[in-house]
């Protein structure tokens, strides 16, 4: 198969779908691999990498003309739209709940549209789970910076200090995003509260940090009273292939400590909060009723080495899958690929994305 890869062109995004270690394994097993040049500069990788791993680097253009798969890292974005063609593949995040644009031109072009963020093996989803740790790494610091006084927030430092309570972090959910939230926020020294749907993982949590961790169920009673309290809220859950519930609505933000901060991680499906609309590294935050609201949509692409390394560690296996047994054998019924088919033969096949 001819696997190509385009460099990132979303806002501020260094990551990379194919290290060259990637695309040596993809030509040892007999698959010709073209890459943008200057795929993997923001990363840390150089051409020549590449091209002594075996792949043929290139213009833009030729590698969506000529390539049978795609892999990226982010879904496509407008300028990349002409470049799509009829009969191609398509393996990356997609994230197609909020984005009724670019389902109804898969559909239109013909596309197999696979996507990283539904696979499913035992239950799991082992390729959104390593962007989805390091997010939610993230969101604690990016939560914290944002409440400086200058950037708008409460000027209420993290730790707090000597006599003085440190931040209150509410976070909302304790999948991987929360989990990992969760571990930073703690380390950061702040008073964390985790709300979930389903007791298995508060137990779990419970059990780790006894009452150094609140919890409580997610529910609109409970987010409402703890949102009060929160001098940070953390929006963690995630929808498998659909869009994410709201949690919380701009009525409730008037209840909010003025100057607290929101971290929107699920802003890629839509996000938790009415208020939230997607933001860029180059221009993160924005204030609405007094509350900073950051929803970066590809936060991971902040520190794009490490990202890089996880997510193509992660991906790798299943990029050789869908090359090995072509984008029909794929899509087919009781393949281990099928639960990432989000669009094929002209339509949407992934569940999530009925009523999207």
């Amino acid at each position: 198969m001819v696997i190509g890869v385009p460099k990132e062109i979303k806002p501020e995004e260094h990551r990379v779908a194919l290290t060259p270690r990637g695309a040596a394994a993809l030509v040892a097993r007999g698959h010709a691999v073209l890459c943008e040049f200057g795929l993997g500069v923001g990363s840390g990788f150089a051409d020549m990498e590449y091209i002594e791993a075996g792949a043929s680097l290139c213009k833009r253009e030729r590698v969506f003309s000529e390539a049978e798969l795609i892999v990226k890292v982010k879904e496509p974005i407008e300028t990349e739209y002409p470049l799509l063609r009829s009969g191609q593949a398509i393996f990356t995040y997609l994230h197609l709940a909020p984005n009724r644009r670019l389902t109804d031109l898969l559909m239109e072009r013909g596309l197999a549209a696979f996507a990283y963020e539904t696979l499913e093996k035992d239950g799991a989803l082992p390729l959104l789970a390593p962007m989805s740790e390091i997010a939610g790494s993230m969101a604690p610091i990016m939560g914290s910076f944002m409440l400086q006084r200058h950037m708008g927030g409460r000027g209420v430092l993290p730790a707090g200090a000597t006599g003085v309570p440190p931040a209150g972090v509410l976070i909302l959910g304790a999948g991987v995003v929360g989990r990992s939230a969760l571990r930073v926020a703690r380390a950061l020294g702040c008073d964390v509260t985790v709300l979930n749907r389903g007791r298995r993982r508060i137990d779990e949590i419970e059990a780790e940090y006894g009452a150094g961790v609140k919890t409580g169920a997610l529910d609109d009673q409970t987010i409402a009273a703890a949102i009060k309290e929160a001098d940070m809220v953390i929006g963690a859950v995630y929808a498998r292939g659909g869009r994410t519930p709201l949690l919380v609505r701009r009525q409730m933000l008037s209840t909010m400590r003025p100057g607290a901060v929101v971290v929107d991680v699920s802003i890629d499906q839509g996000g938790c909060f009415e208020t939230s609309t997607p933001t860029t590294h180059a221009d993160p935050a924005y204030i609405v009723d007094g509350i900073v609201h950051y929803a970066v949509a590809n936060m991971p692409g902040a520190y794009p080495r490490t990202s890089t390394m996880a997510l193509s560690e992660a991906t790798l296996p299943f990029i050789e899958m869908l090359a090995a047994m072509g984008v029909e054998g794929a899509a087919g019924e009781g393949s281990p690929l099928r639960s990432a088919l989000n669009v094929y033969k002209g339509k949407t096949v992934h569940p999530g994305l009925k009523g999207c």
